[in-house]
């Protein structure tokens, strides 16, 4: 059995109806829909071919039927009509980002807060990966006798700092001169070029080579590994106002993902690669996410894919509204953080 365009129809119209209304619905409420044009009895055939096709599910035999995933799924890949932002969004989104623009951090709190409050689902933004950011500017601060304060600056304002052991002879025109170098040497470097570019540096320095391994050290494994994981999540408990969660351990599931980035930033960097991905229900690879659809976008620098965000949702969100805003987002963050 195919879907002809009649089943085409019906199904978009139920999927229409359930996203705004959470309610299963009956062949008399789509009979009354303008443009349906088709009989109760006929609707009700329709709608029994839909559900032996797997498009559809009946929750209790009296009540209405309920989109499937499979449904959601031929929804967003063949009947999915996805509109420009509205005017009113889109001005929302740049008077929000402008007013906090900064570091890169404040822009993805800034980014997750404002995808929240206009989808009123769950936002997670994730930052560029340090990988393929480049270096702009390192600098050695002397903090004391035998520490000094490194602070890493790349092309797109993400400060990092972190602390490295000095030796306690070396003077702060000593460490400004050395900042200088490092400057000179890895401006324009990629995380993953870095060390190439050290097994130079050793090769041609006789001296500092104890204090370079330590910078060495702070750049692969504190500041990369410490912020290999850094996202932020806005609009936490919205799913919370959504019937599909009115009960305790379906939302108390939900609660826990979110608190876990380990579990979470998979989802989110899985999607990095392609400009937009939409995962419906059982498609995403947590069990507790089984009922939702997460779509992610991605945002630009340098023209490199580095930074992920994504909406989460109920399986019955509205995709167009989500995509929408989620492109007209990235293109923002891209534009914000491409003038750096």
């Amino acid at each position: 059995m195919k879907l002809d365009e009649r089943k085409f129809m019906i199904l978009q119209a139920i999927i229409d109806d359930y996203i705004m209304t959470a309610v299963p619905v009956g062949s008399r409420t789509i009979s009354r829909k303008a443009g349906v044009g088709f009989s109760p009895a006929t609707i009700r055939n329709e709608m029994s071919d839909l559900e032996e096709l797997g498009y559809l599910d009946q929750p209790h035999t009296s009540a209405g039927r309920v989109p499937s995933p499979k449904a959601y799924r031929l929804y967003v890949d063949h009947l999915l009509k996805v509109n420009e932002v509205s005017r009113e969004d889109a001005q929302r989104i740049s008077s929000y980002l402008n007013s906090r623009a900064g570091q890169v951090e404040q822009v993805m709190q800034s980014a997750a807060q404002v995808l929240s409050d206009i989808t009123h689902y769950t936002a997670v933004v994730a930052a560029p990966q340090l990988e393929t950011l480049r270096i702009r500017r390192v600098q050695l601060v002397p903090i004391s006798e035998n520490t000094a304060l490194m602070i890493v600056v790349t092309n797109a304002g993400i400060i990092k700092d972190a602390v490295v052991r000095v030796p306690e002879e070396m003077d702060p025109h000593h460490l400004y001169a050395l900042s200088q170098m490092l400057t000179e040497q890895l401006d324009g470097l990629s995380m993953s070029q870095v060390r190439s570019r050290f097994a130079d540096m050793f090769r041609d320095l006789k001296e500092n080579r104890k204090l370079l391994a330590g910078v060495l050290d702070v750049l692969e494994n504190r500041i990369a590994q410490r912020e290999s994981q850094q996202m932020v999540v806005g609009g936490t408990t919205n799913l919370l106002s959504y019937p599909e969660y009115s009960d305790v351990e379906k939302a108390r599931s939900f609660l826990s993902v979110l608190e876990c980035k380990e579990k979470l930033y998979p989802l989110l960097r899985q999607a990095g690669s392609v400009e937009f991905s939409i995962r419906i229900g059982p498609e995403n690879d947590l069990p507790e996410l089984s009922e939702c659809s997460i779509l992610t976008a991605t945002y630009r620098v340098g023209g490199h894919s580095t930074g992920t965000m994504g909406i989460i949702g109920p399986t019955r969100m509205n995709y167009g509204k989500v995509m929408s805003v989620l492109s007209y987002m990235g293109k923002a963050i891209t534009d914000m953080l491409s003038e750096k």
